[in-house]
């Protein structure tokens, strides 16, 4: 008697440990108990142009998945044949074209950049860029390559200053009280409220969100950087806010419309991005928002930050890298924005210690890289 009532709750006790166990594991994106996962996430890189020089280049470290990019050009979308031709040589390197940044809708100063009609909302010209985006959906269809990322930037990639860190390397800043900031540049012919620039994506997103559902080629946009305070430069900056970007993946609901996810902007929005940035990920990350990472820290907070080496920031990768693979995401991460020197001219030693680091990470994890 003795014995099994011994056995009996050995049995409980064994059966309540499962439970605490499962409790513990990772949950899916449906809420549902999940065994662990194998770590997917993959070192990535986005510089371009995708020349056979530089695909060598991500070969011999180990990149081995990228957004590929021909550079701008005044007009005309990408062709089957050059999209096709990109694929197959980046394919003789070992390398699958994950996704490809538009030729327009860069992040660059609307006024004067002559493609800016979409976030200008001039038409006709805009109607015919929209055409352009779509027939490049559906020409990445044809040859197999799953998304393309772009800009909805009216202000353009903005920085106050340089700060000196190790070794001498020049790391971009902004600080919005700096005089710096007010000279980033031109104001505006004309004011951009918020209703304005939502009325603007909402008519972009009316028209290619569907071409990106029939094609099934993602279309991830990439944050304002920086976020800037309403009617900065006479431009409510929408897409400069967590909640904006919520907003903005609301519109037009589509498992191929996403976020280019540049971890660096959205922990520029934040106020205590060590802290604050996990939650975001994972708000965006179990609703299958994020199409692409930019794998990059900063140091700071919002209106005052400078951008860091991966490894010296205030964001904690390592974590950061966790959570990415915790909510299911199983794209690239990749570096952005790196620091300069003089004896660095082409950001080669940069790039690669970027693509050791978030390698590392990655196997850290359990994955490959």
């Amino acid at each position: 008697m003795l014995r099994r009532s011994l056995l009996s709750a050995m049995a409980v006790s064994a059966a309540s440990l499962t439970r605490l166990a499962r409790a513990a594991e990772p949950t899916a994106r449906n809420g549902a108990s999940a065994s662990p996962r194998t770590v997917l996430l993959k070192l990535g890189c986005q510089e371009g142009p995708t020349t056979d020089e530089r695909l060598r280049f991500f070969a011999r470290h180990g990149v081995r998945h990228i957004c590929a990019s021909f550079g701008r050009r005044p007009q005309g979308p990408y062709t089957v044949s050059e999209l096709g031709e990109m694929r197959d040589r980046a394919a003789g390197q070992g390398i699958r074209v994950e996704l490809v940044r538009l030729p327009f809708l860069r992040p660059s100063m609307a006024d004067r950049d002559g493609r800016s009609a979409i976030v200008l909302g001039r038409s006709p010209d805009r109607d015919r860029d929209i055409d352009e985006v779509v027939t490049t959906l559906a020409n990445c269809a044809r040859v197999g390559i799953p998304g393309v990322t772009y800009n909805l930037s009216i202000l353009g990639y903005q920085r106050s200053h340089k700060v000196t860190g190790r070794g001498g390397s020049q790391a971009t800043a902004w600080r919005l009280a700096d005089p710096g900031a007010k000279k980033s540049g031109p104001a505006l012919a004309a004011q951009v409220p918020a209703d304005l620039f939502w009325e603007r994506i909402a008519y972009f997103l009316d028209r290619v969100v569907p071409a990106a559902n029939e094609h099934r080629v993602r279309i991830a946009c990439h944050p304002h950087d920086p976020p800037t305070p309403p009617s900065w430069r006479g431009v409510d900056a929408v897409l400069g806010t967590v909640e904006g970007l919520k907003r903005f993946v609301g519109i037009r609901e589509s498992r191929y419309h996403g976020l280019n996810f540049c971890q660096g902007t959205v922990a520029e929005m934040l106020q205590d991005p060590a802290k604050e940035i996990f939650d975001v990920i994972r708000w965006f990350g179990t609703r299958g928002k994020i199409f692409n990472v930019h794998f990059r820290n900063i140091r700071g907070r919002r209106d005052d930050f400078v951008e860091t080496q991966p490894d010296e920031g205030d964001i904690d990768m390592v974590k950061a890298a966790r959570v990415y693979h915790e909510v299911g995401y199983d794209g690239m991460l990749m570096p952005d924005h790196v620091t300069k020197h003089a004896d660095d001219r082409d950001e080669r030693q940069a790039y690669a210690f970027a693509y050791g680091y978030i390698r590392g990470v990655i196997q850290a994890l359990g994955g490959r890289g």
